[in-house]
Parts: structure tokens; sequence; C-alpha cells
């Protein structure tokens, strides 16, 4: 069982009886039980984002850093321990209220604005850095959030966040095979039949296949720069610097194989165009 890292000052009852209730509709996941753990102990599950922004951003400590769609504040009290400025904006005000719950246990005052991301209450370039992780594939305008995102970004700050690919062969939410290359109408048929549905969970906000916003990978590029910003693969650089570890040893091998035959970085170009679920990807604003 996970235990609260050294600072933890409440329990974690309280924490878990206000998450458990958005867990509910994901029961038919065989790795549940440890799911729901992550996410009671969300905090201490980041060191691969923090890791992103520190190669590929700045460092955290004295980073003025927005979280948008901070979901249940993982990330946010992650950041604020190592230093950084970190306000938090969330759409769902259950999930405020957990985020406040999160930060408490570790005596850490998050400034918390609960509203949408096509209207942040912010003033120009408040922030050095936004993170909108999972976030941009529920919004109603991503082309807003991104706009409103760079207007409250100072000259050359930056942008860290994910993006559903829209040739995803496993899907992200519903983990079904091939999902994503049907018909939108069969595939939430499908869903429903499979018992997969979010229709009898809380969320109201953009859950259903068809209503969420999904790219293939120029198509977002393109978005991105509609806005004013440079995009940057993080796995892709990551694979150039000889970083990129895949997790499956089988895997490993084969990308041992390709990088002999010097094909490595095709491979992950058409891996990133058909078959990746989720992009990672650094955003910049110009100076």
């Amino acid at each position: 069982m996970t235990q609260p890292i050294p600072g933890a000052t409440q329990s974690i009852d309280a924490l878990a009886q206000a998450i458990d209730p958005w867990l509910q509709h994901m029961t038919w996941r065989r790795d549940y039980v440890t799911w729901r753990e992550r996410r009671l102990y969300q905090e201490q599950y980041q060191a691969e984002r923090i890791t992103q922004i520190e190669r590929h951003a700045r460092p955290l400590a004295g980073t003025r850093l927005l979280d948008l769609g901070a979901g249940m504040g993982g990330f946010a009290v992650a950041a604020a321990l190592h230093g950084a400025h970190v306000t938090v904006s969330e759409y769902n005000q259950q999930y405020c209220q957990i985020i406040q719950l999160r930060a408490e246990r570790y005596d850490i005052n998050l400034p918390i604005v609960n509203g949408a991301g096509e209207h942040l209450p912010f003033r120009d370039a408040q922030f050095d850095l936004v993170v909108c992780w999972d976030v941009l594939e529920h919004v109603q305008d991503p082309a807003a959030v991104l706009h409103e995102i760079a207007r409250t970004l100072a000259p050359g700050g930056q942008l860290l966040l994910t993006a559903i690919n829209r040739r995803a062969w496993i899907d992200p939410h519903y983990h079904i095979p091939s999902i994503n290359w049907w018909p939108r109408p069969l595939a939430e048929w499908y869903i429903n039949r499979r018992g997969r549905s979010k229709a009898t969970s809380q969320f109201r906000d953009m859950q259903r296949l068809s209503t969420m916003h999904y790219y293939d990978y120029a198509q977002f590029v393109q978005l991105a720069q509609s806005a004013g910003f440079t995009t940057v693969d993080m796995n892709e650089t990551a694979l150039q610097e000889g970083r990129f570890v895949s997790k499956k040893a089988s895997r490993q091998r084969i990308r041992a194989g390709l990088r002999t035959l010097g094909l490595e970085q095709f491979a992950y170009k058409a891996q990133r165009a058909w078959y990746t679920g989720m992009f990672e990807l650094a955003l910049t604003k110009a100076k």
C-alpha cells in the first residue's frame, strides 16, 4: 500500500470519500484497485511530468505556473512541493474541493479557480508556464482555450499538454482497440454494449466519444500555430537524444533493430501517425 510522502498532515480518508464517486464508472478496469490508489496518492506519481518540464521548459522552483484543468490536483500539489508558484484552474467544482483537500494534506495554499479554459480570469502574461494534461479533448472550443493560454503566457512562455490522436489504435478513454477507426455512432453503440459508457457517471463535460476533440499530429500543429505557438513532440526529442525508453522489453528489441537499420525515426513517425494514443507536446509562445 502506498503511504503519504513526508509532510502530509491529514488523513487520506476525507480525500478517498471525495474521490471515490468519480471513479465508479471505471470499475471495469482490470487494474482498478491500483488505478484507484494512484488517484488517491496522485501527487506521488508525477516524476515523469516533473522531468519533462525540467527538460523541455524550465526548472520548477520559482516558476509562475498555471495548471489548467488540474483534475484531482496531483500534479499541482507535486509542482508546489517542487517550489513552483502554482495557480489552479478547474472546470469541475467538486474536483476543486478534491484539490483543496489534497493540498491541505501538505499544508499548501493553492489558489484555485473554478472556471472554463475558454475564459481565463487572469491578466495578460501572468504565467511563465502552463500545463494542460488530459484536458483539451474535453473542452468546448480547443482553439479558444489555446488563444487564452497564449494571452496569459509571458513572451517565450511555454505550454506543456497532451492531445489525443484521432487515429489511436487503442482509445485512451475507453481502452477498446480500433474504436477510433469506426463511424462514431457505431463506436458509441459498441462502447455502450461493452458497458464502458460514462453516461451513468457524474461527468457532464464532453465525455462521449463523438463530442471529444481528437487530432492527427499535423492537424494539432496547425491548430497550435494559429494561436501563436510552435510545437515540439517531447517523445520525438527524447528519441533523438537517446532518452526514449520503451516500457516493454519486446519493443526495446524491435527499436534496437530499427536503430541498427537507421529506421528508428521513420518508425516512430509512422507509429505517431497511425497508432499512438496520445501526443505529449511542448508549445512555445513567440517572444
